[in-house]
């Protein structure tokens, strides 16, 4: 039942049409393309959710890169937001392999979905308000089948955004604090949202989000989840 149901959101998701800018957007870069990829047939549509529909970890992110995932159609794949990310899942026991390149390169989670704020690739990273409204549908809608334990939100925005669709769905009895690198919300019994600095070339080139760090929000996740057994 929750395999049909997460199939059924990904091609609501894909065929979305609510931002006509962000649609303009992914589609232009599509069409012009960067030049190390100019074989490849871009996406360029919004990016479903990826993973496991009955995962008991649940990470979100932002939104697509318009040369990553815009590119590829798997979230955090084809960009070195993805290289990182997908390494410490990897190392964590949450991912097949420590690199995701392409949809048909047999990547596999386990025990973990994905998904994000924005399932369009945004100019300059950066949805508006009113991008990140028309898609909590496709959030909330995840969080009721997905049977999480524990969220990972990558960034502020991330964990804005989760915090919202968790009252809404009534996973959360409150609002979660204000966002901190790190930060454990127990946010119902037995249900916890872990904070994270996204994996953003930003983060990681200056090193304000390391991999011992990354390794370190894992490394929580399961223990949550083998305390959940």
């Amino acid at each position: 039942m929750g395999r049909g149901r997460f199939a059924e959101l990904n091609q609501q998701i894909v065929q979305c049409d609510r931002c006509p800018r962000l649609r303009a957007y992914c589609e232009a870069v599509g069409r012009a393309k960067r030049r190390a990829y100019r074989e490849w047939d871009y996406w360029a549509r919004p990016v479903p959710n990826l993973g496991d529909p009955r995962a008991r970890l649940l990470l979100v992110g932002l939104a697509p890169a318009a040369h990553g995932a815009n590119r590829t159609g798997r979230l955090f794949t084809g960009d070195r937001s993805g290289d990182w990310l997908y390494r410490a899942l990897h190392r964590a026991g949450f991912a097949s392999q420590p690199d995701s390149t392409s949809r048909d390169d047999g990547l596999r989670l386990r025990d973990c979905a994905i998904t994000a704020i924005c399932h369009c690739a945004p100019p300059a990273n950066r949805p508006t308000t009113d991008e990140q409204t028309a898609c909590r549908d496709w959030l909330r809608e995840t969080l009721e089948i997905v049977p999480a334990r524990v969220c990972v939100a990558l960034g502020r925005i991330a964990w804005d955004g989760l915090g919202r669709a968790l009252t809404s769905v009534g996973r959360s009895s409150a609002r979660l604090p204000a966002f901190q690198h790190g930060l454990e919300v127990e946010a119902a019994p037995g249900f916890w949202v872990l904070g994270c600095y996204h994996t953003s070339p930003r983060n990681t080139f200056t090193g304000r989000l390391t991999e011992p760090m990354l390794d370190a929000v894992f490394a929580r996740a399961r223990q949550r989840l083998d305390d959940a057994r």
